[in-house]
């Protein structure tokens, strides 16, 4: 199992001092017993940390709600799984007989919290330097790629990157009344999401600019982004 540690640790461009931590980075809940649970929690914090220190450095004149946006996409579950892949870290993982069968070892969820809890490891190894440094090593190209000019997305979308960067069930849109003729219909559709207890609301001509309005108030009811002046 070591040699294959080695080689792995290799591809991550980190030693371990204990290297029983990465060993339980690397092993899903689907085996029993003690998983990775626990550290894929404590490095999504550190990944997200990490991430707005370095977008909050690199984009001085960003608003907040910019950044959260920003921050969504740097950490996003694709992005991670991605980064996981270019370690094929699915070769190393320790899953459960169901998972080895349903192809566990090449989905996307599965590799991305594996990728946080790493992170998590390096963490407990060796503290928040060597977990910022390698971090940032593997999201350099991932950074340089960001501009505020390429943030301009649509609300719906930069609520469901909030969301998944939070590993939140995805917002549900319902349409509560519709009026009007065919040429001149109006909507009001609520939006329902897991931190907010009250749904949001939102109105338009459409189904579509309803939704946007509503995922608009949520994103400001969360704090993610301001009310325009």
């Amino acid at each position: 199992m070591s040699n294959r540690l080695d080689r792995l640790e290799r591809k991550i461009g980190y030693t371990f001092s204990d290297q029983s931590l990465l060993t339980l980075a690397l092993t899903h809940r689907s085996l029993g017993g003690r998983n990775n649970e626990r550290l894929e929690f404590l490095g999504d914090s550190v990944l997200n940390f990490v991430a707005a220190e370095a977008l909050f450095e690199r984009f001085p004149e960003a608003r907040e709600g910019q950044l959260s946006r920003l921050r969504a996409r740097l950490v996003k579950g694709v992005t991670l799984a991605e980064l996981a892949k270019g370690f094929e870290l699915g070769d190393f993982l320790r899953l459960g007989s169901g998972e080895l069968k349903s192809g566990g070892f090449r989905r996307e969820s599965i590799l991305a919290d594996t990728t946080e809890a790493i992170i998590g490891a390096i963490y407990l190894d060796s503290g928040m330097d060597a977990a910022r440094e390698r971090v940032l090593y593997w999201l350099t190209g991932h950074i340089d790629s960001l501009t505020l000019v390429d943030n301009n997305k649509d609300a719906k979308t930069r609520l469901q990157e909030y969301l998944q960067s939070r590993h939140c069930e995805l917002p549900r849109y319902e349409v509560i009344e519709s009026s009007g003729e065919a040429h001149c219909r109006s909507f009001k559709v609520d939006c329902r999401i897991s931190l907010l207890d009250e749904p949001t609301f939102g109105a338009g001509n459409s189904r579509r600019m309803a939704e946007q309005q509503a995922a608009q108030q949520a994103l400001i009811a969360l704090g993610a982004e301001k009310v325009d002046d």
